[in-house]
């Protein structure tokens, strides 16, 4: 139908000129002639915001897993979108790759320079956009961390709930698809993501929806982002949903006779429809490092570590209900905290656990993996993996966001010895294929990184050429983040 005249139709972005592609290049001295090519250009649109500095360029060709950096040949800090989509048009424009850089908190070599390239770094984009109290959403900057904003958000009586245990930002958070404690009520940033804004492999610059809580307009691009850990695109801005601040929350801790136990527990609490906000387990060997660590004396114990959210008197309901089943399964007392610095205390402890888990043995990193499994496995997943543990010398941690059917196994490595390195990675291997064979992911939060990469062929099948012909189709040089999630 013809468009009434007095119809006002939507403003659209105007987006750049296409920049003619070059073929990808392909061989190491074509590469690094691109590369050099595109220094030269981003160096005078930058100035200063471009550093070739050794020890800025190694700061962010690694994050915190055990996997050995890759530095970039050069780190840019662009101030706003339009600067990102300058950036990425010089480096479409040679071919040279490209690496979105947040805080570096990842744990699957996401930020690694596999190829050399141009880091692009979102440190200096932490503006809080928008906040739509009314709405319960708000647009930030893709380097806006979560603790900055719920500290903006602080008296407006709304919090952002996804809480990967690091002061992660909301870009990298979206570029995983994190999740973390929280993620059994609040759900993973797949479900609190509502927009974003995005630059292309070309330079172009789109927005993936508008605010509305619900759409039906074409495909959903904004999911297609999420997740895919900047193979796709460069995330400038991001748009999540909020939260009230519960009237009351009560935090504890919970120490048990066995692990069976306590993960049985969390099985018949998820099945009994109780509305718990977190539900964290901790193994005996994290509970002692973690006493160490965090000066604490918690039971050294399998201990589950619990949160409830609502009213005074629905959290003292949830938690009696949740006491009458732990009591069945050897739970121990049950140590509750209300006020705001015990809680965080305990939580803080939490998420120091790999932290503390590194003291276990100087001078040593985490070789950390994690599955996810459907609820009613996650018992016999955990057994099955302590009886591999049982196997290996090395301390190896188990902890997890047992709620959704989520657990890490912390491999404390001395990544020089071939023996530690190969141990962790033949039980890594194993655990892997054991949640594979329940119907379970090869990761729950962590990603693919370049880590995982045949784990993900393993889990999809050839559901992954479809994932290498949506890649090739939005990236046709293969510039964005090369060598991550696929094999192109």
């Amino acid at each position: 139908m013809p468009v009434p005249e007095t119809t006002t139709m939507p403003e659209t972005t105007m987006t750049p000129e296409k920049t003619a592609m070059p073929e990808p290049t392909t061989t190491p001295e074509k590469k690094a002639d691109a590369i050099s090519a595109a220094i030269a250009e981003l160096q005078v649109l930058l100035g200063g915001r471009l550093s070739t500095s050794a020890a800025v360029r190694e700061q962010h060709g690694k994050d915190e897993s055990w996997f050995p950096g890759h530095d970039p040949d050069a780190v840019a800090f662009p101030n706003s979108t339009e600067d990102v989509a300058a950036i990425v048009r010089i480096c479409a424009k040679f071919g040279a790759p490209i690496i979105p850089f947040g805080e570096g908190t990842s744990l699957e070599g996401h930020v690694a320079a596999l190829e050399g390239g141009i880091c692009i770094s979102l440190a200096n984009m932490k503006k809080i956009v928008a906040v739509n109290a009314a709405d319960m959403d708000v647009t930030v900057q893709a380097g806006v961390t979560r603790k900055q904003l719920n500290e903006h958000l602080r008296d407006t009586g709304l919090f952002f709930p996804i809480d990967p245990g690091a002061d992660a930002s909301l870009g990298g958070m979206t570029a995983t698809r994190a999740s973390g404690t929280n993620a059994v009520r609040y759900g993973t940033m797949r479900e609190n993501v509502l927009s974003l804004t995005v630059v292309m492999a070309d330079g172009q610059i789109i927005r993936t929806a508008r605010r509305a809580r619900k759409s039906s307009a074409g495909y959903d691009l904004t999911r297609l982002i999420v997740g895919s850990e900047g193979t796709l695109g460069v995330i400038t801005e991001v748009t999540v949903r909020l939260y009230g601040i519960p009237a009351a929350i009560l935090a504890g801790v919970l120490a048990f006779d066995s692990l069976e136990g306590a993960v049985e527990s969390v099985i018949l609490t998820i099945q009994s429809g109780i509305p718990v906000a977190r539900i964290e387990l901790v193994d005996e060997e994290s509970i002692k490092a973690i006493n160490d660590y965090s000066k604490l004396d918690l039971p050294v114990s399998p201990t589950l570590f619990l949160e409830f959210h609502g009213t005074e008197a629905s959290v003292a309901e949830q938690a009696e209900l949740f006491r009458e089943i732990a009591d069945d399964h050897g739970g121990g007392e049950f140590q509750s905290a209300t006020r705001t610095e015990d809680r965080n205390k305990l939580w803080q402890a939490r998420h120091d656990s790999a932290y503390a888990a590194m003291t276990i043995r100087p001078g040593c990193k985490v070789f950390a993996s994690d599955v996810c499994v459907p609820i009613s496995r996650l018992a016999e997943c955990i057994h099955e993996t302590k009886k591999d543990l049982d196997e290996i010398a090395m301390p190896t941690p188990i902890l997890g966001h047992v709620g959704d059917g989520n657990f890490h196994v912390v491999f404390v490595v001395d990544p020089d010895s071939e023996q530690d390195m190969a141990d962790a990675k033949r039980i890594n291997r194993r655990l892997i294929t054991r949640a594979l064979a329940m119907d379970g992911t090869c990761t729950g939060e962590h990603g693919i990184g370049h880590g995982k990469m045949d784990y993900l062929i393993a889990e999809h099948g050839a559901g992954v050429a479809y994932m290498r012909l949506l890649k090739t189709a939005f990236d046709p040089q293969n510039i964005m983040n090369p060598g991550k999630i696929l094999r192109i």
